[in-house]
């Protein structure tokens, strides 16, 4: 646990991304013997500004296999956009394998966090309130990530140089990001520059730093709703009164890339492992949602559902017999933009926060009865349009037909198993608030793609979209038309951590580390 919870700094990690054929090294090496003590930091500036360009892209999961084993296998499958074809892999079926979960924290603990620290801290010891407010942002974004998938963690003890970490409660973590998130956007008001030869989110741009600090808040506010009414209604208005809501695509957040640091999807896409998910099929296909075609690609063999449709998708949660048979080529891959460049791909950057979400958090803040503004349906219709247009060239009056449309999802094997659910496009301004918090989730979960992160907590937290049940579950603690609570720790706190992850799971959890085990924000 030393070595994992320690603030030094590995000088390789931070030039790693100005070096071609970085990646590959970094990948094998989570510690350096010729580190770099943080107290160094605040006398060379250069070397901040490359903490900070790494701490952006690993606290996304930038590198592939990262990637992979924190998102794809678990998050990416459970929120319901892919499902697995690899007979290896078992998490489609809700085992949370051991390896992977490990990888994943560990590369949250030895990569990003230190990293974010050192920045945080840095910039603070060098009175740079500008990008100090910077990397308090990041710090948000990053942990909010991390308690979202395991609840309790070390949060604000990361870093003492102990034997023992001790974890923070989710609703201590959260209630600090909100009086963070004060202080960096107050700090911005003024707008100011900072790393600005390296900031791969806004060039160093404070303004546009404020707007995804009042952002970030309003998207946590919504996620402690049914935990905290109060306080979720008091942060989602403070986040609207601000007048600094990301609400144009010009202003979203996304993580650049480049040759060297690339979106992973543009590696992992060529191993063949996942497809499209029937959920998604049932929906985008009912809808007749021409995002389909922006997401995926239709199936090498056609159609083969006999709906005169080539997209198809897999119900998730298949047999290892079934998955023995081959499932990739008569399912929808993801779009070949998404691949390797050089077969076609465009190596996009990675999505932190988009418009379309803004406008989605307040249609469910409107729902919800809070001062925003607008009404739910306003506010929804306005998520279609721009989510529309930041994915596709849809016309306006294509957005409106689309919009004011009645078409309802389908279902994904011809008429067999019936569609995922009832619910159309068109608002029903008549129907009960939860049909329409239903419809509001659900277009909030076609236009997060490909964010499985962010997608699968508001399906935990909401219950939406609804999703067809898993062939099977191998889990005994989540039945096949369930999705998992949260990720269970793992095995290397258990042996290295153990009286803080002791502690965390009796005073936090019930005493039941399991993945059925409920986050204290999942209380509807």
């Amino acid at each position: 646990m030393k070595i994992k919870h320690t603030i030094y700094f590995s000088l390789f990690a931070v030039i790693c991304l100005t070096l071609p054929g970085c990646d590959e090294d970094f990948a094998e090496i989570n510690t350096n013997p010729y580190s770099l003590s943080t107290d160094k930091i605040p006398e060379n500036p250069g070397l901040q500004e490359l903490a900070l360009a790494q701490a952006q892209y690993v606290s996304m999961n930038g590198l592939h296999w990262r990637f992979q084993i924190s998102q794809n296998l678990f998050s990416d499958l459970w929120a319901g956009y892919y499902a697995t074809t690899a007979t290896g892999f078992d998490s489609d079926r809700f085992t949370q394998v051991g390896r992977w979960a490990r990888l994943a924290w560990g590369s949250f603990y030895s990569q990003a966090a230190p990293q974010i620290k050192l920045v945080e801290d840095a910039a603070r010891d060098g009175e740079l309130a500008v990008g100090e407010a910077i990397a308090k942002i990041v710090r948000v974004n990053a942990y909010h990530r991390i308690t979202d998938y395991w609840g309790p963690v070390p949060y604000t003890e990361f870093g003492n140089q102990e034997l023992s970490v001790a974890y923070d409660s989710q609703q201590s973590m959260y209630q600090d990001f909100f009086t963070t998130l004060d202080e960096a956007s107050s700090a911005l008001a003024s707008g100011g520059k900072a790393y600005s030869g390296s900031d791969r989110i806004y060039g160093g741009d404070g303004a546009k730093w404020r707007k995804l600090a009042e952002s970030l808040r309003l998207r946590l506010a919504l996620r402690v709703r049914y935990a905290d009414p109060g306080l979720s209604k008091t942060e989602a208005e403070k986040a609207f009164s601000s007048g600094q809501l990301i609400t144009n695509s010009a202003d979203n957040a996304f993580v650049a890339v480049d040759s060297d640091n690339r979106n992973p999807l543009e590696t992992i896409t060529d191993w063949g492992e996942f497809r499209m998910s029937a959920t998604m099929e049932s929906i985008l296909k009912g809808y007749d949602d021409p995002r389909i075609e922006v997401y995926f690609d239709p199936a090498k063999d056609g159609d083969s559902d006999g709906d005169g449709n080539p997209y198809e998708g897999l119900q998730n949660g298949q047999t290892k017999v079934t998955l023995g048979l081959g499932q990739n080529p008569n399912h929808s891959d993801i779009n070949e933009k998404y691949r390797d460049v050089a077969k076609g791909g465009e190596n996009p950057p990675i999505p932190v926060f988009q418009a379309s979400e803004t406008h989605f958090l307040l249609a469910e803040a409107a729902l919800a009865g809070y001062s925003v503004g607008g009404t739910a349906e306003s506010y929804y219709n306005s998520g279609i349009e721009t989510a529309m247009k930041e994915t596709t060239g849809a016309t306006d009056a294509q957005i409106q037909a689309y919009t004011n449309s009645s078409a309802i999802p389908v279902s994904f094997d011809g008429g067999t198993t019936p569609a995922v659910t009832d619910i159309p496009i068109k608002f029903d301004s008549s129907g009960s608030v939860e049909r329409q918090l239903e419809q509001i989730i659900t277009q909030k979960w076609i236009a997060l793609f490909p964010n499985g992160w962010e997608a699968w907590a508001e399906a935990r937290r909401t219950g939406y979209p609804k999703q067809y049940p898993r062939v099977v579950s191998d889990n005994p603690d989540v039945p096949a038309n369930e999705i998992p609570a949260r990720m269970i720790y793992v095995s290397s706190e258990y042996s290295t951590n153990a009286e803080a992850t002791n502690a965390a799971v009796s005073s936090e959890l019930g005493g039941q580390d399991k993945n059925n085990t409920k986050l204290w924000w999942d209380k509807k």
